[in-house]
Formats: structure tokens, sequence, C-alpha cells
């Protein structure tokens, strides 16, 4: 049974995962050929599912989300605004939702070991693409093979560094936050 200190922690994490999922958009490094830059925003869309869970994870992206739609300057390079979610990235903003929630459901099953995060980050991480890919091709008209090569190829080194980062990275901030939680409720 959660108390109220700790919905009060998840709620305040879901608020700092926003800003951090934030701050990871801003790190945008475009790539020639294709509207679609490379991002540290997804690894901490990674983090949120695995530390929070689906939900709180779910909660910190919608709450993302909904800064960049009011026009707030938090989606990839500073931008905002809800013409980002009709652009050619588009999908990949509305995948983060679905994404954040596999990951967090799948690692949980996991028991938070960080392989089996990995093997949740990749799941989530395709989740993400299907709607990221899928847009991209809508948008701009092309067929799935130039889709998926836009969208996707070039993206999978980097994400395959990122899943594995947010997987190591994961456990020992649980194990952090449950003790900092503990110290306060003790206290």
């Amino acid at each position: 049974m959660e108390n109220i200190d700790s919905k009060l922690t998840r709620a305040i994490m879901a608020c700092l995962f926003a800003a951090l999922i934030s701050i990871g958009a801003y790190i945008a490094i475009p790539i020639p050929g294709t509207p679609v830059p490379i991002v540290l925003q997804n690894m901490f869309i990674l983090l949120a599912g695995f530390i929070l869970g689906p939900w709180w994870g779910l909660a910190s992206v919608v709450f993302y989300l909904i800064l960049g739609a009011a026009g707030l300057p938090v989606f990839s390079g500073g931008t905002g605004g809800l013409v980002k979610f009709a652009g050619p990235t588009g999908g990949y903003l509305f995948g983060f939702m679905p994404g954040v929630v596999a990951f967090g459901l799948l690692s949980r099953l996991g028991k938070q070991r960080w392989y089996f995060n990995v093997m949740a980050g990749v799941v989530g991480m395709a989740v993400v693409y299907v709607f990221g890919v899928a847009r991209l091709k809508a948008v701009l008209g092309v067929d799935w093979t130039k889709a998926l090569a836009m969208g996707l190829v070039p993206f999978i080194p980097g994400d395959i560094a990122k899943i594995i980062v947010a997987s190591i990275l994961a456990p020992p901030i649980l194990k952090a936050l449950r003790h900092i939680e503990q110290q306060t409720s003790d206290g």
C-alpha cells in the first residue's frame, strides 16, 4: 500500500522526468537527409518507465507533451506547439506514451534486472518507432524503405547505447530513491 509520501514522491519524480525529457530534447543532432534528429529525450523516457513504472512514467511523458503542445520550447531543438504533432516527427511524440508504458510494464516483470531492462527497452523503442516511422512515411509521402532509412536505421546504434545506459542506471537509481524515501519516512 502506497502512503501519501510515496505518491508525492512519485508525482515529484514525474515532474522531474518531464524536465529531464525536455532537456534531452535540446540535445538534438540533425542528420542529413532526415527531419528526425538524434536526441537524448528517449533515454530519459526509458528511465521514466524503468524508475517510475508504467503509469507514473506515462504521467511524466503526458506532462512533457502537454508542455510542448502549449508552446513551450521542450521538443527537439527547442521547439514547441501543436504543429509538431502534425509534422514528420509527431508520430515519435505520440509513440512515447505507449512506449513508456511498455518500458515500465516489461521492466517490472523482470524485477528491474538490467538485462531484462534491455529487453524491455528494445520492445518499448520498437513501439515508439512503429508510431514514428508510420507518421514520417505518411507526412513525407515516401515508401516504407525510405521511411525506415530516414526514421529508424540511422538511430539504431545510438538507441542501443541509450537502452544499455538507462538499463544499467535504473536499478541503482531505484535503490537510492528507496533509501531516501525510507530515511524520510523514518525521520
